[in-house]
């Protein structure tokens, strides 16, 4: 049969079949509906004389015929004065009497009235629901509980030619703010626009103000990879997720309890109604599923870009994981833990699980204000939910009570820098209960458990602390994880890799607009010099420092820090000062502290000169800087408009004012970091993998009128910063686990150098782990221990003291994240952790050369020059990014150091930033390289297969056809540089020069070899 109906009203009688027959509703009427009011009174006393029968025959006795008129009128006053939330989740009294307006599903099945009480609920659907008295205007549909309209759909059809913004246009300007129904949080709460394809929705009518969220899955599904939108559904419309998920009974009740949230801006009084957007409800309600069904034990990680709205979403699984119950009704957890690495505790959290449950004692934040102690007695008193930093585990970790039998949660708002390290470890000590670890490891050694609490006690019960508890879940937070955190918080794939719990993408944070995409407006500058002698000697130096100290003289050159800061300026003043309606704001990335020193005296000295008294600048870096023997610290230069110093609390306060423009930092304020009003990125530091990510996106928070952002980048090629985004673009997953044994080849590695051996051990741990109080002596003998050690290593050659200063890194790297996954049940090899933890605090330092170059050199020429503009967003990625494990086979190699003139280290630089063409202009060399080093796969199977000679005749003429090729374009374009391609081609001496340069820089590049 075909099908004829495709009307709005067949898509709106589907929704309300759904709902009726599967969803748990009833078909509602307005019969009695009072449209003053806006609430059908006589259904909420039909409810409450059901459910609450005592309180109601005593409200009848008080006010006998008038008991409906007084209990419509007492509902209204208090939802008038605390908002309908609030009165949902407390309650109405009136002259002794006490009703609950609505009955929650309790945890646990066990309290049958309770559950009655649920069931009672009167959840009705209407369609074309009448609001108003004189006009007969209509809402599509209207889901009302207990006779009060709660949730608002306007459906659109696109067979009809309308569809989603049609919705919200309707909304907008035909829904009146002031009408009773509508008013802010005292009848409806959430407004829906839906239509076949997608569905938005906002918690506040406020006419062109009103403020609409897309409320979609993704384009592959809730939790998954991919952009905006939703996937096609093949067994129905594809917004029916909406009515399935989310809108049924047990669903909307628990969002009304769990989730939708009440948030007022501290400064300003402004309230908004936080209604959870899909992929955090989806997130909440997996993980609850999935705890609920498998219990304590399991570790998941949500990779969810900035823009998820990721303190919302801690703070509703944390609520709602210290109430869930297992199918045997028992609690699956006692206690919440929320790890943070925020010393300044946010006392957001603390707020928002307060808005679910008033109980006292509930929640505990364990601030700066409180001590480790706190945090120890706020476990063993056993909190519901408790908010703390892991910096203050290390201290209590021996002090918490016995754990058996308790089950913890513990959620990370971090998870790659939260869970690696000995506090990490001294979580696990204090919360885990070793009762299933310690009959693993006696079935492991076939002993009686007894017999393994020996005088090796603390060995013992520190590996028994070791992988995974079944008493603990970790439940961690990260838009950038690492191969470790995805392995360590697995959900594993069927090939063995690893892939995250739940994912909610940076590319769906930027298509759905909560976050901007920093990448659409990227500019680069290239930096061309020519470093020159100063005087007649010609010192041998190391080549490595030779190198840097040359380039730093370079970077720090007043000529340098002046040219930059012109442009930067400029820039600012041109592109920023005009964006976000003149508040936009600026932030300078520098590469050491002393940079940031001289960058804000260069900006303040350019923007006096120039008279610039709308521009202000501040400077953001730790401790002092001493530069030309004077001190600086971030409190004694930024200064108020009247003199009065800033300090470092103070100062993102400052910044966020119209007093200052721009901001200076060395190594601060570079995650965590949430100014909205961030535009612009100036850079002046080499940046790569996650830390580029995190420090590019603190332009991506999003505020009314940023409609972009820009980068201006002196220090990284685009397309490195692209690589770098990739990644974790999509989701990140891992291709295998870690190989175990790697731990034990980098022990035998270490070993083979022959400077300790397992009596040394025994000797260190005999006084380490020593009974009774540390004497006055201890210290002393176990740091003697290491003397003839380092003897040994002293009397090793560089290179073999090179492997093994890193390979003793590496072992203590490795054994600690892997135990940190897994249990090894090796006490040999744990003692010799902990012997080579200390060890290698005592070995020396490599003491390399300060090379000082003041007086001795000179820049004798420099060129500023814009090399790139345009957008480097992702356009295309194949999905999640797949990234492969450690390795550890080989034995680490040192970097061979050479020495050299100093005339031949200029040279070289001067060589890789031109310097071999006419004084006129000397950057044609650069734009060659730019040129020849574009990928060329015949040029890469050359340079892998053949010696230097034969790869120079495959170089040969692709070197020629561009060069031409360039030649070409500065004649197109008169440019300046045509006399000194004419010169090149004039002298072949100088053009053989150029060209074996050249080939040396792409052979290099592809073989990846010194010549």
């Amino acid at each position: 049969m075909a099908i004829t109906n495709t009307r709005e009203v067949q898509f709106e009688s589907d929704i309300e079949h759904y709902l009726i027959n599967k969803g748990g509703y009833t078909k509602g009427n307005q019969s009695t509906y009072d449209k003053d009011l806006a609430m059908d009174v006589e259904k909420l006393a039909s409810f409450l004389e059901d459910t609450q029968s005592k309180e109601w025959r005593k409200y009848l006795r008080i006010y006998g015929d008038d008991a409906i008129y007084q209990l419509g009128k007492r509902v209204n006053d208090m939802i008038d004065q605390y908002g309908l939330l609030h009165v949902l989740r407390s309650e109405v009294t009136d002259r002794g009497c006490r009703f609950k307006l609505i009955a929650f599903k309790p945890e646990s099945t066990l309290n049958t009235e309770t559950m009655r009480m649920y069931e009672a609920n009167r959840i009705e659907v209407i369609r074309q629901f009448s609001y108003e008295k004189e006009r007969n205007y209509t809402l599509d549909m209207v889901l009302s509980i207990n006779g009060i309209p709660m949730v608002a759909l306007e459906l659109k059809n696109q067979l009809t030619g309308q569809s989603v913004d049609d919705a919200k246009t309707q909304y907008i300007r035909n829904r009146n703010p002031r009408e009773k129904c509508f008013q802010f949080n005292k009848r409806f709460l959430v407004y829906f626009a839906v239509d076949l394809y997608e569905a938005w929705m906002t918690t506040k009518l406020a006419k062109e103000k009103t403020y609409f969220l897309p409320f979609n899955q993704g384009s592959n599904g809730a939790g998954n990879v991919g952009g905006k939108g939703n996937p096609s559904n093949s067994d129905g419309y594809a917004t029916s997720y909406l009515w399935e998920n989310i809108l049924k009974k047990d669903s909307l009740l628990a969002i009304l309890q769990r989730f939708l949230h009440l948030d007022v801006d501290e400064k300003t009084k402004k309230q908004s109604l936080i209604f959870p957007r899909y992929h955090q409800w989806d997130l909440v309600t997996k993980l609850s599923a999935d705890v609920k069904a498998n219990g304590a034990g399991k570790n998941y990680l949500a990779q969810h870009s900035t823009g998820s709205g990721k303190s919302y979403s801690i703070t509703w699984l944390a609520y709602r994981l210290s109430t869930l119950h297992d199918e045997l009704n028992q609690s699956v957890f006692n206690t919440v833990i929320i790890v943070t690495d925020r010393r300044v505790l946010d006392q957001q959290l603390q707020k928002d699980i307060m808005s679910f449950d008033h109980t006292p004692g509930v929640v505990e934040t364990i601030d700066e204000k409180k001590s480790s102690k706190d945090l120890r007695d706020a476990i063993n008193d056993g909190r519901r939910i408790i908010i703390t930093t892991l910096q203050k585990f290390p201290v209590i970790y021996k002090e918490v009570e016995n754990t058996q039998g308790k089950k913890f949660a513990v959620i990370v708002d971090e998870a790659h820098s939260s869970q690696t390290g000995s506090s990490a470890q001294k979580l696990k000590v204090a919360l885990g209960d070793k009762t299933e670890a310690l009959r693993q490891f006696a079935e492991i050694e076939e002993l009686e458990e007894e017999e393994l609490i020996d005088e090796e006690d603390f060995i013992v019960q520190e590996m028994l602390a070791h992988g995974k508890h079944s008493n603990m879940s970790f439940f961690a937070f990260t838009a950038t994880p690492k191969p470790q955190t995805i392995e360590m918080f697995e959900t594993p794939r069927t090939d063995g890799g690893y892939r995250p719990f739940h994912i909610y993408s940076m590319r769906q944070a930027i298509e759905e607009g909560f976050i901007l995409d920093v990448l659409e407006n990227y500019m680069t500058y290239e930096t061309s010099y020519q470093i020159a002698k100063a005087t007649e000697d010609n010192p041998e130096i190391p080549v490595t420092q030779g190198v840097k100290a040359i380039r730093r003289f370079q970077s720090m050159h007043p000529f340098n820090l002046r040219q930059k800061t012109i442009v930067m300026v400029e820039q600012f003043r041109e592109i920023t000062a005009k964006k976000i309606n003149g508040q936009a704001k600026a932030m300078l990335v520098t590469s050491s502290r002393l940079h940031a020193v001289r960058y804000y005296y260069e900006f303040k000295d350019y923007i006096k000169e120039q008279g610039y008294d709308n521009l202000d600048v501040l400077v953001a870096f730790t401790g002092v800087v001493n530069d030309a023997e004077r001190e600086y610290s971030e409190a004694s230069i930024n200064k108020t408009k009247d003199g009065r110093p800033i300090s470092e609390r103070q100062l993102p306060n400052e910044f966020d004012t119209d007093n200052f423009n721009m901001l200076i930092v060395a190594e601060k304020y570079q995650t965590g970091f949430n100014q909205p009003k961030l535009h612009t990125m100036f850079i002046d530091k080499k940046l790569k993998g996650v830390k580029a990510v995190q420090t590019l996106s603190r332009l991506n928070r999003t505020t009314s009128g940023k409609t972009d952002t820009f980068i201006l980048d002196f220090a990284n090629k685009a397309e490195d910063i692209q690589e770098a985004f990739k990644p974790y673009f999509d989701a990140t997953e891992l291709s295998e686990p870690i190989d175990v044994n790697m731990v034990y080849d980098m022990q035998q590695r270490i070993r083979a150098k022959y400077l300790y051996n397992d009596s040394d051990i025994d000797k260190f741990i005999k006084i380490y782990y020593k009974e009774g109080r540390q004497t006055n002596t201890d210290l002393g003998r176990m740091t003697s221990l290491f003397k003839p050690i380092l003897e040994r290593y002293q009397d090793l050659g560089e290179e073999e003291q090179y492997q093994f200063r890193v390979g003793l890194r590496k072992f203590i790297k490795w054994y600690g994240y892997i135990t940190q996954i897994t249990r090894i049940f090796d006490g040999e090899l744990h003692k010799e952790f902990i012997f080579a933890k200390y060890l290698e605090k005592f070995i020396p330092k490599v003491d390399r050369e300060n090379v000082d170059l003041d007086g001795i050199i000179q820049l004798e020429y420099y060129n500023l020059k814009e090399s790139f503009k345009g957008d480097i967003s992702i356009k295309e990625n194949d999905g999640a990014y797949e990234l492969t494990q450690v390795k550890g086979n080989t034995d680490p190699m040192k970097p061979e150091e050479l020495s050299d003139t100093l005339d031949s280290i200029i040279n070289g630089i001067n060589k890789e930033y031109p310097g071999v063409v006419s004084e006129e202009n000397r950057v044609i060399l650069e734009d060659l390289v730019s040129v020849i080093n574009e990928e060329n796969k015949q040029l890469e199977r050359s340079a892998k297969t053949n010696d230097f000679k034969m790869f120079l005749d495959t170089f040969q003429p692709i070197f020629d056809d561009k060069t031409i090729e360039q030649y070409d374009k500065t004649i197109e374009t008169h440019d300046k540089k045509m006399k000194a391609y004419e010169k090149i081609f004039q002298d072949p001496e100088l053009y053989h020069a150029v060209r074996i340069v050249l080939a040396k820089e792409a052979y290099k590049k592809y073989r990846s070899v010194v010549l």
